[in-house]
Order: structure tokens, then sequence, then C-alpha cells
């Protein structure tokens, strides 16, 4: 049974040619790059060359890239850090639609006596600049609002979220784990002083990631215990998953418009064929100004999300219900319920998300069977009788 793969948003395949870049670092060049020694010291020369690669791909300097464990400890250094710069700025915001890594240490912060401030998003999940005026003051350390969001694609206002955020001199951070190698992002160009980044959504390896920090800006660590990234983030380095986040890097760049032109064409065509194969179906943040290329979730009334995807399992057709770091809640998605979809419909919502590598004839066959999957259900439904 030939598989589809339709779940990027949670992670994608690591490209060949970043396993091949990688493999020599588990074998022949295992040496430790903080030893003493040329067998290990030799190493840093590959990292140096990964954060490059990285740089490039933010319109960083090399100096501004530091590698951590993924997206979640990045996020958690930027806002743990930010609340400790400053005695007389201690105060958080962010989005109501944030990704849990941002959204749950806040909420851990505010109970031990940081404030909170939540800025809304519209019916289509578009970030309330407005709101966002209202909350930001001269307590604000730093302001969180995410890249792109991870349900619905929706990519926020960052320029102006910055901007509005430096008026009140405060620090703004961005997760744009999931905008990262999909669509153009220059860090100093959108005024970003703090980005997060995985490696693991942009082809890479999983474990490994990176957090840019503006030159000038002192963000103290969470991770301490050694000399490695100068102090920023200790720890032995993971070298194999360090060069494979600078070669995916590498390679997003590349296909970088490329990609982002075939993704939004199939995506698009996706979306077309399920609407009209699938009658009482529709677009979540349709009407948004601006998404992802190759992100959607869809509704489809009167039908339960989970029974959808194990039938489509079953047939080798891989998608989600929403954020993989969510998987096993029982309560409904906070983006749909912050976006002012109510819980039935937030139930039957379906996220479906591409790749470079995502073909023409995986998204017929995924339309095909959907088509066929929500016909069978609706006809068993007691909310369709």
């Amino acid at each position: 049974m030939k598989t589809v793969y339709l779940d990027n948003a949670a992670t994608t395949s690591v490209a060949p040619e970043v396993l091949e870049e990688m493999l020599p670092f588990f074998k022949e060049e295992f040496g430790n790059p903080s030893s003493f020694h040329s067998f290990g010291s030799s190493q840093m020369e590959a990292i140096e060359k990964a954060r490059g690669q990285v740089a490039r791909l933010l319109g960083a300097k090399c100096e501004e890239i530091f590698f951590t464990s993924g997206g979640t400890e990045s996020d958690n250094q930027a806002i743990r850090g930010a609340v400790k710069i400053d005695s007389a700025r201690t105060g958080i915001v962010t989005s109501a639609v944030e990704h849990p890594a941002v959204m749950e240490t806040a909420n851990v912060l505010e109970d031990e006596g940081n404030s909170l401030g939540i800025v809304g998003v519209n019916k289509n999940g578009e970030l309330d600049l407005e709101s966002l005026k209202g909350l930001v003051n001269q307590q604000t350390a730093i302001v969180s609002i995410m890249a792109a969001n991870n349900e619905t694609g929706v990519i926020m206002p960052l320029k102006k979220a910055a901007k509005i955020t430096h008026e009140a001199g405060a620090l703004f951070h961005t997760d744009a784990v999931q905008m990262v190698g999909k669509v153009p992002i220059d860090v100093h160009a959108l005024n970003i002083d703090i980005l997060s980044l995985s490696a693991h959504k942009l082809h890479g390896p999983k474990g490994v990631g990176a957090i840019y920090i503006k030159k000038g800006i002192k963000l103290p660590p969470i991770l301490t215990g050694g000399h490695q990234e100068k102090g920023v983030r200790s720890g032995t380095y993971n070298t194999p998953g360090i060069v494979g986040l600078g070669k995916a890097a590498e390679l997003a760049l590349t296909h970088l418009n490329d990609t982002a032109s075939k993704e939004r064409k199939l995506r698009e065509s996706f979306e077309k064929q399920v609407l009209e194969s699938c009658p009482g179906s529709f677009v979540v943040a349709d009407g948004a100004e601006y998404r992802l290329p190759g992100t959607v979730t869809i509704i489809f009334e009167g039908i339960e999300s989970e029974a959808v995807l194990t039938l489509l399992d079953m047939q080798g057709v891989y998608a989600s219900s929403g954020s993989a770091c969510s998987t096993g809640s029982k309560n409904p998605s906070h983006v749909l319920y912050a976006m002012g979809i109510d819980y039935t419909l937030a139930n039957s919502a379906l996220r479906f998300s591409l790749s470079r590598y995502t073909t023409k004839e995986e998204i017929k066959r995924t339309v095909e069977l959907l088509s066929k999957v929500v016909e069978r259900l609706r006809s068993i439904s007691p909310y369709t009788q």
C-alpha cells in the first residue's frame, strides 16, 4: 500500500542530502568539538559552516546564531531569559494562538509572579494589533508572537508587531518554527530581536534547532555548565544534528521560491477539490490575507476528526487534527477557540500540511479517499440524520 504523508507541520522527512552530510559525524568524525586535541576541535569547522548556513537563511549574522535542541528550548530561552534582563521589566505579552512551547512557558512564568497579557485574533486567526498596543507597556519585557500558526498557516504581521513592541522599549521574539524554510524571512528587515527555529520542520533531523539573538542583546542562558556557544547555551555539541540543520537550511534557501510556489498551487488545488467533493466542509482562515503555502485546516461538519483520521490512517494517508504537541489532549484546539469556532466544529477539523516532496498524485489519492471516508461517516453520524 502506497502511503501519503500530509503531516509536515508536525515533522518532515530528512532530506537525502542532509543525511549524507550527517553520516560522517556519527563514525569517522565523532570527536567532541570542545576537546583540546585536533581530532575533536577540528569538528568546529563543520559547526561554524552550519552556523553560516542558518544565518544566510534568516538574513542574520553568524555571531547571532546559537544552536539548541529545538524550537521548544529556543522559545523557553527567549521568554525565560528576557524577563531576567531588567527587574523593572518582567511582563510578557503573547497571542491566544501560540504553540504550547510559548503559551505554557508564559503561563508558568505568570504563576511565578510575572504579568501576562494575551493578544486576541480575529475570525481569520489574524493578530489584533490594536489589542497588542493596549497590552504592551513600560513593564513589558518581551512580546512573543509566532511567525505563522501551526494549525491554520496564518502568517502574522511581524514587522508591525515588532514596531509596536519596540515603541514600548520591549524585546520582540517570534517562534518561527513553522515559517523558516517555507517563505522568505529576514530578521533584520523585520526588526526581530529573537527568533526560534527547529531543524525537523525543514527536512533536517529531530532534536536540534537554533535561536537567533540580535547582536547587542544579552539574553541570559537557561542551560549553564559549559563554555559552548559563548556561554549562551551550554552542553556538548550535537555535531551531526547541527551539520544536518545547516545543510537543511542551505537546501531550504536554494529551493525557497520554487517550493513555495509549488506548495501553494497544490494546496489551492487540494482545497478546491475537497470542498467540491465533500459538501459541508470549509477551509479555516480562508479569508486571511497571508497563509503558509502548504498548510491548511479544513472542517468537515457533522463528523469527528479522529474518526476521519483513523480511516485515512488505515488507507495509508497521514494527516492530523492539530498540533502534534497537543495530541492526546481532551480539549478542543485553543487556536480554533480563539478564532470563535465552537467546540463541535473544532472537533471536526483536520490539518493537512505539504512539503516540497508532495506530489499531485498524492493530493489526488487523498481527495479520493477523503471524499469516501466523509461520505461513509456522514451516513452513520447521528448529527447528519
